[in-house]
């Protein structure tokens, strides 16, 4: 891929590929199910619940449509006064980034977080400049997994999936680029394990953030 035309939009995910979120989005969880007086799961259950969206979490445990909204709410409501801020950048990814934009990659993050506190993360990131867009999931629930988060990168871009490539690190990223004929990279230094991510479809696996660059144009 020499030309740099022919390059594909890369698609990064947020929670678990750029950044390590973890504490921010358990601390939240655990902050929504107290105070719905809910036991709150252990910590690697809270683990397994980064990546997929909010909802689709919360509605196995709380039953209820009506409290699986109270609950999203109350995790917003804490997400966004504190744990936007609990979060570090993976090693290596801002070198990643560097060789990405230095090769003449395009870059978007799409991500199942709400897009406003996505957008505030990357302002405060020394790359969040790189990407020439933020995908994110809407309050209302209307944007919230991945599969349709990527038609709205396509939409926002004007591109057809064959022009682009989603990057990240659970089997939703796979298997929603999957289901729009989408290339993809499944990175195995966030939240899911390889066998997640190979069953779901991933083509290429980067074990490292210095891996990635050269599986760009495999």
């Amino acid at each position: 891929m020499s030309d740099a035309a022919a390059k594909p939009i890369l698609f990064f995910d947020l929670d678990g590929t750029l950044i390590d979120s973890s504490i921010g989005i358990t601390r939240s969880i655990a902050y929504a199910l107290e105070r719905l007086d809910h036991p709150v799961p252990d910590p690697d259950a809270l683990r397994s619940w980064i990546g997929p969206a909010l909802r689709t979490s919360f509605l196995p445990l709380l039953g209820d449509e009506a409290r699986v909204e109270q609950a999203v709410a109350l995790y917003l409501e804490r997400y966004g006064r504190d744990g936007w801020t609990e979060h570090q950048v993976y090693d290596g990814v801002g070198d990643m980034l560097d060789a990405a934009r230095a090769a003449g990659y395009r870059m978007a993050v799409v991500t199942a977080k709400s897009e406003d506190n996505a957008r505030k993360i990357l302002a405060h990131l020394p790359f969040g400049g790189y990407f020439e867009d933020v995908i994110g999931s809407t309050l209302d629930g209307r944007l919230t997994h991945k599969v349709d988060l990527i038609a709205e990168a396509l939409r926002r871009f004007g591109l057809q999936a064959a022009q682009c490539l989603m990057i990240g690190d659970r089997r939703m990223d796979i298997e929603g680029a999957l289901q729009h004929g989408m290339g993809n990279i499944g990175v195995l230094w966030g939240f899911g394990s390889e066998r997640e991510l190979r069953e779901a479809g991933a083509q290429r696996l980067a074990e490292a953030p210095g891996q990635l660059p050269g599986l760009l144009a495999v």
